[in-house]
C-alpha cells in the first residue's frame, strides 16, 4: 500500500503515478527481478553522510538517487557536493533520522525532513521510472520529469555503470 503522506504529496504537486504492487523485496535488484523492469529504470535511493569543509562543523545527510544499474562514485559525488568526505552511514542512522526501516527510504527528499536530493542524469534518460514508495510491497511508476519534480532533486553526474553480475 502506498503511504497516505506520499499520495497526498503527489496530489499536491499534480503528479500522477501508477501504483505497482509486487512481492516483498528489499533491494533494487530484487525489485527488477520481481517486476521485470530493467535496472536502468529503477530509482535506487541511498542515504549518504557528508562531512563539510572546515567552515561548517556538523555533518549532514543527502539522498543520492541513481539507476539501479549503476553504482555510486564517491569521488564524483564529493566533488559535486563540494564536501570533505562522503560515506554511507550505518542502517540504524536512517531509522533514527526518518523513523523508517532500513531499505524503506524513498527518493522523495521533501518527505524526509527536507533532506537534499541529488539525482544522477542517467536515471532521467528513461521515459518512465520505478521508485520505491516507502513500502516493501509497493512501488510507483512515473514519468522522468514528474519524478524529478517530486523528488526535489538536483541533476548531477555521480554514478558509474555497475559491472554485470
Amino acid at each position: 500500500m502506498i503511504p497516505k503522506s506520499l499520495q497526498q504529496y503527489f496530489k499536491k504537486h499534480g503528479v500522477a503515478a501508477e501504483a505497482v504492487a509486487h512481492k516483498t523485496v528489499y533491494t533494487a535488484y530484487d525489485l527488477a527481478q520481481t517486476t521485470g523492469i530493467e535496472l536502468a529504470r529503477i530509482a535506487k535511493a541511498i542515504l549518504v553522510k557528508v562531512e563539510p569543509h572546515y567552515g561548517e562543523k556538523k555533518s549532514k545527510y543527502v539522498i543520492a538517487v541513481l539507476p539501479a544499474s549503476h553504482q555510486l562514485d564517491f569521488a564524483k559525488l564529493k566533488k559535486i557536493l563540494k564536501v570533505k568526505k562522503v560515506s554511507i552511514p550505518k542502517e540504524g542512522v536512517m531509522a533514527k533520522l526518518f523513523r523508517l526501516r532500513a531499505g524503506a527510504l524513498t527518493a522523495f527528499g521533501p518527505l524526509h525532513k527536507s533532506t537534499p536530493v541529488v539525482v544522477d542524469r542517467a536515471l532521467v534518460k528513461s521515459k518512465k521510472i520505478l521508485a520505491r514508495s516507502g513500502s516493501f510491497t509497493d512501488s510507483l511508476l512515473l514519468g522522468a520529469k514528474d519524478f524529478l519534480k517530486v523528488s526535489g532533486g538536483v541533476l548531477a553526474g555521480f554514478a558509474t555503470k555497475a559491472k554485470r553480475r
